[in-house]
């Protein structure tokens, strides 16, 4: 289905010279010798301003979407140059007959794409998004990214409103997917926790339309219940396709899969969805029991999610990347059985929640009365709600650091977790330079 539009060039003519020039980039920062510079243009800048300065650096043709920059043969005039990106990656996308797995969810989607990506390059030749490239301009250049060589892709996809997952789809046309859950996450966008399930499931209504294949957790009733007309393919309990039992979460996750032990680098009860995933998806596809444990032992969690930092005496479980209210209460439950004798919990805001956001908060101080860790909330979510039990606030990272300077904190495990937005990673990258 052809959704885009170009002018001055149809869209195969642009795919002939991509073939010949295949690296794409979208940063006047990064250019590269005979890449494709695609003029982006954001609310603070304009990439048609770079023209000139990307073609002095050696891209091999400029597209953008402004007829002023029309400043040389190098440069291609479209009528948009982020719907030309979009289709260019469509239509390479078109000329892959490989599996392209879907991915995603409120929690853990990014932990269990690495996981699925480990796990299928043990047998083929893979890509995956990088990082959380998971966006109308990330899913794209992923695609882009991908050669005519390559037997697997594992595309994440992220959303923050209802119809960004079919769009998202229909850019990158996955034949098998996975919902890692559905929890409370931006509903500022969603309107609600319906409109959350309604764009996860965009994902599913995609693939049951070109009769693809989705994989489900089957001790998630909603998932279960939204693909039940669907062709599915289950992980979980006994009785899934895929049957895995989780033998401990502390320090780390163990699990027993197929006569398997599989010990992981993931701390967490929560991280045995995303583990168990990564080996149905590889059983699927009929990679080696012995090379799917070795993966997902060998895997070692970045980018702040699930890392542990040893740090002098203490110990952070830092887990700042994102932090919605199902992910909050799972980081919570999970470090509250930690054995530990000294415990100490760091949390940050919760973002995009609208207007839940002070009954959500709410709900977190709450329930952490209930179980006796000593707790220093951070960000202005948190400071506006009712302190009823006398625990510490604080504004920012900053406040946070010299509260934990000034406890002289010796000894402890210390959970830190908030939203991307409250930077409490910051906390271990300066304890780190500077120790206790």
């Amino acid at each position: 289905m052809r959704f885009f539009y170009v002018y001055k060039m149809e869209i195969q003519d642009l795919y002939k010279i991509y073939k010949s020039y295949p690296l794409v980039c979208t940063d006047s920062r990064k250019v590269v010798k005979d890449c494709l510079f695609f003029a982006l243009k954001g609310e603070n800048f304009n990439g048609n301003q770079f023209t000139k300065d990307a073609i002095k650096k050696g891209a091999k043709y400029v597209i953008i979407d402004e007829k002023e920059f029309l400043v040389s043969n190098q440069c291609i005039l479209v009528k948009d140059v982020l719907t030309t990106l979009q289709e260019l990656a469509n239509y390479h996308r078109k000329q892959l007959n490989i599996p392209f797995i879907g991915i995603t969810g409120t929690n853990g989607k990014t932990t269990t794409k690495e996981l699925i990506n480990a796990v299928l390059s043990k047998k083929y030749k893979t890509i995956a998004t990088q990082g959380n490239f998971n966006n109308h301009i990330g899913v794209p250049l992923t695609i882009l990214q991908i050669t005519l060589d390559c037997e697997m892709a594992i595309i994440e996809m992220g959303a923050n409103h209802i119809g960004e997952i079919k769009f998202l789809c229909q850019i990158a046309e996955p034949n098998h997917g996975i919902i890692t859950n559905i929890g409370t996450a931006h509903i500022e966008g969603f309107g609600s926790k319906e409109g959350v399930i309604k764009t996860k499931n965009e994902l599913y209504q995609f693939i049951k339309e070109i009769s693809g294949k989705v994989f489900v957790n089957n001790t998630d009733d909603l998932l279960m219940n939204l693909a039940k007309d669907i062709n599915h393919y289950t992980y979980g309990n006994s009785n899934a396709n895929c049957k895995a039992t989780m033998v401990k979460s502390s320090p780390f996750v163990q699990v027993k899969w197929n006569n398997q032990l599989i010990t992981s680098q993931l701390y967490g009860k929560y991280n045995f969805d995303n583990i168990i995933a990564a080996i149905c998806i590889g059983d699927f596809f009929n990679v080696s029991a012995s090379d799917i444990t070795e993966a997902i032992e060998e895997y070692t969690p970045t980018n702040n999610r699930s890392e542990i930092v040893k740090i002098n005496s203490n110990t952070f479980y830092l887990d700042a990347y994102n932090a919605n209210p199902s992910s909050m209460k799972a980081a919570i439950e999970t470090f509250s059985e930690n054995d530990a004798q000294n415990k100490y919990m760091i949390l940050g805001d919760m973002l995009e929640l609208g207007n839940t956001t002070t009954e959500e908060h709410q709900k977190i101080v709450d329930s952490i009365k209930e179980l006796n860790i000593d707790t220093l909330f951070v960000g202005n979510a948190f400071n506006n709600i009712k302190n009823k039990y006398h625990f510490c606030f604080v504004s920012n990272y900053d406040e946070a650091i010299k509260h934990l300077i000034d406890k002289n904190t010796t000894n402890t495990h210390i959970l830190i977790k908030g939203s991307r937005g409250i930077q409490l990673e910051k906390i271990t990258a300066y304890f780190q330079t500077n120790p206790l």
